[in-house]
């Protein structure tokens, strides 16, 4: 084996291994199984013309080389990031722990109690600093959090508001630029009329529905907004507040001057900057709302034992289910970053942060009163950890700064606003004040001790009491830290125990050279506004990852931007509609979408403003040819776009795919693809072949960002030539196309931290080796198709018999014995593997994707395991409601206990098959009970009181 071929390390399947698969498939050569999966027409003429492919090491020498061009600054800059300290054992137990990073959205609870305790946790930190009655498990960014704040407000407008088409939403003129750019591109499709001012002039009618205040303001003021939040309230006019949340251990809670919605980001609890994410975002509102809260709650009920138990809570008001009736097409959330900052709290406690928050603001005030005895003006009357500096002028201060290597932020020519954090000093103090008092021809005298003054006044001061739960204040040594963080990884099964065969999702391997990068100061450790030159090694990576991107989809630009799948359609749609309407064609807005498109497809063309017009499906799982024919002739005139997700969501390459396309260009629209079966593409067929015009690529699938047990994604977008000018861009720092559209993140280029792990991906791979990946999923996914078609129906396959890179198999024949498909998701973590994809896109099926990354001995355990289970639904009797299926899964405790009440072993229970036994897995709780979860909804710790 060659020890230096990352492709022999990332694929799994071995040399004579693949003889052997590619025989019980029934065909000579991977050439020949490939050319039988892909039609003929789509096949590119040559291979990807991409650099030559890097060993591990040379990647890790050449990724260190770009970090250097990375310059390392301290950064005052603000505007909602901030320079943090990211505590050791959080560092080392998750961020870099393949059990916490490889881990899924924890749809199946029983194998996930540990993310959801640690999100729990995150939740409830949320809701008691924001003194809110429920958060959710986080968004995708300060702004998006905003946005969907004004959404969630505008879709629960009361009867009359909306009788009197109340479409007015006020934003302070003192929010956060990038967050009023995400507003503005989010209001437009929805015809919402954004109103800016200032929050003590504004005078409310009733056309307003809601209001947007930030606090601490964006220059650093710390306002009193409970009279602006009474007289709102008066007037039926509910108020949104961006709030700090580490000022919120000091000053008084939104929630206790009435706010009905409070957003922000969690970055600043200890995670890394990394030039713009990913961040965990928070959101906050009242019970209220639980029903219309975009995003995902974690919940408390109880198992089939009545212990205690965790899930998502109301998983039907998840509203990318709703499909063109849903509010929000938000289908993932950060996890891992929500648990790293959930863990910060836990590690530091009310105290701890109460500390930090304290120090912050009186090396603040420090400097302030610093700066006023040089007869230096600060603006802000009232500040937490923020001034705003007035100066004879900005540019000989940022010279002096930028020779000492830091950063403020220069609001205008007379202006410097300095935000200081966390990790500050009474020596940076010293330095910040050095650099002024040059600049402005003053005398510099040393400071030596930090003025301990709060100079918070009494009616902003927070008195409530925070976080007072034992989780918060139980483990504040590293050594109790690090094995709570070990007892809860212990209760979820990631990749690292087994394959995660989830259909649709490409849990692929997160190869650890990939991930190494992410802990370096040079990246991690970069404010997203900092000048370009600064980040010249970020930039450099930008510009080869767009490059191999637009390579690889057959595309001409590429916008990094969106931070999530679903942000990338959102993305794509509007960039669509910008084009249309360049060209005066403001009347297309007719968004065709096939019936077994993923529910965030149609979510995303509502809140681009698209009218949704669905197409049949054929009896084969196709797109109805004639169906959409039909339509496309019907809205000609009014046609924007088709969806289309290839291959298919039914796992087929459909050969009628360039017809299709086509046809819709025929008919003046534009055809968008989604990527999220991209695996199946890379190296032998892409987008621009089949004929779209725009496609996003989902990041933390295709190209190995790990799924963080439910985020962070990445859903970058590719476009045509003549999409490139509409691009989105950012406020701060420019970006994107001629005719940009506005931001749709926070970010000028989205999560830019984690976009070294796909460049990473993609610089050791290589095209022989992307292709290779490609090839192998394919091959990988037909093995296990052939081993279980005897045993179960296989629901879909392309002309020829085979499937794509995943498969969906058919449980309903079961349904006559009482049988679900359920059961058999929970009784495959008896086996020790995570279901596959439940349900979707047929009800009672699970939908199968092994990836590229899976050998053929864990393939061929994973089969004996499905023929296992068949061999038991043989062996059940019609409805019997205590066999082995309907009691799974079995847990250590049923196991251990002295009495054993049910009609099979506990062999037959927990080690069905001898392989087991060598590496059980556990499930941490029995089967949970959704239905009482969410009839008594519990979306935070325990209070206090119960443990007394």
């Amino acid at each position: 084996m060659k020890t230096d071929s990352f492709v022999a390390r990332h694929v799994g399947p071995r040399g004579t291994n693949v003889q052997e698969m590619l025989t019980t498939i029934g065909v000579k050569s991977m050439d020949e199984l490939i050319k039988k999966t892909i039609p003929s027409d789509i096949f590119i003429p040559k291979g990807l013309n991409l650099d030559q492919a890097m060993s591990e090491h040379e990647y890790l020498a050449h990724i260190h080389d770009l970090s250097i061009k990375n310059k390392l600054f301290k950064n005052y800059i603000g505007l909602g990031y901030h320079p943090t300290i990211t505590p050791g054992v959080i560092q080392r137990n998750i961020l870099e722990n393949p059990g916490w990073y490889t881990a899924y959205t924890p749809y199946q609870a029983e194998i996930a109690q540990g993310r959801l305790e640690a999100l729990l946790n995150y939740q409830t930190m949320v809701s008691e600093l924001t003194g809110m009655e429920l958060a959710n498990a986080s968004l995708l960014d300060e702004g998006t959090a905003a946005a969907e704040a004004m959404i969630m407000l505008y879709n629960t407008r009361s009867r009359a508001q909306k009788k009197n088409n109340s479409i007015q939403f006020f934003v302070s003129d003192n929010v956060l630029p990038q967050t009023i750019d995400i507003l503005k591109t989010r209001a437009t499709p929805l015809h919402i009329d954004l109103i800016f001012g200032d929050y003590e002039t504004i005078e409310f009618t009733e056309g307003f529905f809601g209001a947007l205040v930030q606090y601490p303001g964006k220059n650093g003021q710390v306002l009193d907004y409970s009279n602006f939040t009474k007289s709102a309230n008066e007037k039926e006019v509910r108020v949104a507040v961006a709030a700090d949340l580490l000022s919120l251990s000091i000053l008084t809670p939104p929630g206790e001057w009435g706010a009905d919605v409070v957003v922000g980001t969690t970055q600043r609890f200890g995670i890394p900057m990394g030039y713009g994410g990913p961040h965990a975002a928070f959101f906050a509102t009242k019970q209220a709302y639980k029903r219309n809260i975009p995003g995902r709650i974690i919940g408390v009920t109880k198992d089939a034992n009545g212990n205690r138990a965790l899930r998502m809570a109301l998983q039907t008001r998840e509203q990318h289910i709703k499909r063109e009736k849903a509010t929000s097409n938000i289908c993932t959330a950060q996890v891992l970053l929500a648990v790293m900052a959930g863990m910060y709290s836990v590690y530091h406690g009310p105290n701890g942060l109460k500390y930090i928050a304290n120090t912050v603001h009186q090396l603040t005030y420090t400097l302030h009163d610093e700066l006023t005895k040089l007869g230096i003006l600060q603006i802000n009357k009232t500040f937490f950890d923020t001034l705003n500096v007035e100066v004879k002028e900005t540019k000989s201060i940022k010279e002096n700064a930028e020779l000492l290597n830091v950063n403020f932020y220069y609001t205008n020519k007379n202006t410097v606003s300095i935000s200081l954090n966390e990790t500050t000093t009474l020596s940076d103090v010293n330095e910040i004040v050095k650099i002024i008092a040059k600049s402005e021809d003053k005398t510099f005298t040393e400071v030596t001790t930090i003025n301990p003054q709060i100079t918070i006044p009494q009616n902003l001061s927070r008195t409530s009491e925070f976080m007072q739960n034992p989780v918060f204040n139980s483990y504040h040594s590293e050594t109790e830290m690090m094995r709570y963080i070990k007892k809860l990884e212990r209760k979820d099964l990631s990749l690292n125990h087994s394959m995660i065969s989830l259909g649709s999702c490409t849990m692929k391997l997160n190869a650890a050279s990939e991930m190494f990068p992410l802990s370096w100061a040079n990246w991690a450790n970069i404010h997203p506004f900092v000048p370009i030159v600064q980040a010249a090694g970020y930039q450099e990576v930008f510009r080869q990852l767009e490059s191999d991107l637009n390579e690889i989809t057959g595309f001409h630009a590429t916008s990094l931007q969106p931070n999530s799948g679903a942000q990338g359609e959102y993305a794509g749609l509007l960039v669509i509609k910008a084009y249309h309407e360049a060209r005066g064609d403001h009347h297309r807005n007719i968004c065709l979408i096939p019936s077994s498109a993923h529910g965030t497809n149609p979510a995303s063309a509502v809140m681009a403003g698209m009218k949704v017009v669905v197409t049949k499906a054929t009896a084969e799982g196709n797109i109805d040819f004639e169906d959409l024919k039909e339509k496309a002739l019907l809205y000609k005139d009014n046609l924007s776009a088709l969806m289309v997700t290839y291959p298919s969501t039914h796992g087929v390459f459909e050969s009628g795919i360039k017809e299709i396309t086509k046809l819709i260009h025929e008919n003046g629209g534009q055809v968008y693809m989604d990527g999220a079966n991209m695996n199946a593409q890379v190296g032998l067929t892409n987008p621009a072949t089949i004929g779209a015009d725009v496609c996003h690529l989902n990041l933390h699938k295709t190209f190995a960002i790990p799924h963080g047990g439910g985020g962070p994604g990445v859903g970058p977008i590719c476009v045509v030539e003549h999409l490139a000018p509409y691009l989105p861009s950012n406020p701060i720092i420019p970006t994107g196309g001629d005719s940009p559209i506005t931001s749709v993140s926070s970010a000028p280029w989205g999560s830019s931290l984690v976009l070294l792990i796909s460049y990473g991906y993609i610089k050791m791979l290589g095209a022989n080796g992307l292709k290779a990946a490609t090839e192998n999923a394919i091959l990988n996914a037909n093995y296990i198709k052939k081993n279980l078609e005897d045993s179960y129906d296989i629901l879909y396959t392309g002309e020829n018999g085979f499937c794509a890179h995943e498969m969906i198999v058919d449980f309903r024949a079961f349904k006559e014995k009482g049988i679900e498909v359920v059961d058999i998701a929970k009784r495959l973590m008896d086996y020790g593997y995570h279901a596959p994809t439940v349900s979707f896109p047929v009800p009672g099926t699970l939908m199968i994707e092994p990836t590229e990354s899976e050998s053929k001995a864990e393939l061929d355990n994973f089969i004996a395991a499905l023929l296992s289970i068949k061999k038991e639904i043989e062996s059940t009797e019609k409805h019997d409601e205590d066999s082995i299926l309907k009691n799974a899964p079995h847990t250590q405790q049923m196991l251990t206990d002295d009495a054993w009440k049910f009609n099979y072993s506990r062999k037959q229970a927990a080690f069905p098959m001898e392989s087991i036994a060598d590496n059980k897995f556990w499930p941490s709780v029995r089967r949970v009970d959704d239905a009482f979860g969410d009839r008594n909804l519990i979306c935070s710790c325990t209070p206090i009181e119960d443990y007394m």
